[in-house]
């Protein structure tokens, strides 16, 4: 476990404030005020709270698409895209990462995915599971197309603030640019409080479509009005509260990966892919079986927890990802089991 200031957070949930029934639709200013302090300055009536980033992709896709339009998203990337399209009658296609030392976006496979009824391109920044940040002249790409063939980009930033190293990699895709562009960020990974339910979305972009996609974007709020009060009132404390138990939770992200580092260093027959950032590491094993069979013997012979994979939609067989975020101990007993399974099973 992490060490939570418990009292601090429930005293931000205890505010009075939280006794008074204020809907909002787009949050309540307060909160968007104290988030667009944190986030830099942001005006806060271009932020938008939702219940989750889950919730956020819904209002967005409803905000963007209609039945059988198409968004597009990453591959290798997380796997609760399909469902959330589904739920909204949105059609995902797929561009894809490439692996050469580092991830990147393969810009000429995702221009020719656009097609007709491609309302959206969806980055994760950094990616789940491979931990990618967009660089300056990706990002860049990725605006001009999307500007070109009037599509809006959907940033999910929720793992942004775990960044292992490379401190020239831009955070957030919130700024001035030619398209339009909705950057999403939630208590759950900023401040390790997932129970809390509070995300938000920040609109930049051009200043007429900006303005009109958050007009709409508040009748889907006001629509559901799904935020509770107490999260809101509470939101300056909470993310005070979560500042030192992000620290921590880097803290250990790094150092269970630096010791994955030093297991695959040793001669072992499987690698650790490079990351920027993120709560993930993606393991390059031998392709002597599927990694839905590494993933079962690891956890049926080994009491070893992986995901395959296939789970992510990566290209072919021989990748499996694993948690950053167990205990340094059970961690490096966990991967001391893994390197003899594979080394076995190799």
């Amino acid at each position: 476990g992490f060490a939570y200031p418990n009292e601090q957070i429930l005293a931000a949930i205890s505010e009075p404030r939280a006794l008074r029934y204020e809907p909002d639709p787009r949050g309540l200013l307060s909160a968007r005020e104290v988030l667009g302090r944190r986030l830099g300055g942001i005006d806060p009536s271009r932020i938008v709270l939702s219940a989750s980033t889950s919730e956020a992709y819904s209002w967005l896709f409803k905000l963007l698409a209609d039945e059988g339009d198409e968004v597009l998203v990453a591959a290798p990337s997380y796997p609760l895209f399909d469902f959330l399209a589904k739920l909204e009658s949105v059609r995902l296609r797929r561009y894809p990462l490439h692996y050469d030392g580092s991830w990147r976006v393969d810009m000429d496979a995702l221009a020719r995915a656009a097609g007709a009824r491609t309302r959206a391109i969806v980055v994760v920044h950094p990616n789940n599971p491979t931990g990618s940040f967009l660089d300056d002249e990706e990002i860049e790409a990725l605006r001009a197309l999307a500007a070109e063939r009037f599509l809006a980009i959907v940033s999910d930033e929720v793992f942004a603030d775990y960044r292992f190293d490379d401190a020239s990699r831009p955070l957030t895709l919130a700024g001035e640019s030619g398209a339009l562009t909705f950057s999403l960020g939630g208590l759950s990974k900023a401040a390790g409080l997932p129970q809390m339910k509070l995300a938000w979305i920040v609109a930049s972009g051009p200043a007429a479509l900006r303005d009109e996609a958050l007009a709409r974007l508040e009748i889907i709020g006001d629509t559901f009005l799904s935020v509770g009060t107490p999260v809101q009132a509470g939101l300056e404390g909470l993310l005070s509260a979560g500042d030192a138990v992000r620290v921590e939770i880097l803290a250990r992200l790094r150092a269970n990966r630096a010791a994955l580092f030093e297991a695959a260093g040793r001669g072992a027959a499987w690698e650790c892919l490079h990351a920027d950032g993120g709560w993930y590491a993606v393991l390059r094993v031998p392709r002597v079986r599927s990694d839905e069979e590494w993933a079962l013997d690891l956890l049926g012979k080994d009491g070893v927890l992986v995901h395959p994979g296939a789970l992510f939609d990566f290209a072919g067989e021989g990748y499996l990802v694993v948690s950053l975020l167990p205990e340094p101990v059970s961690f490096r007993e966990g991967i001391a089991r893994l390197r003899g399974r594979i080394a076995e099973g190799a």
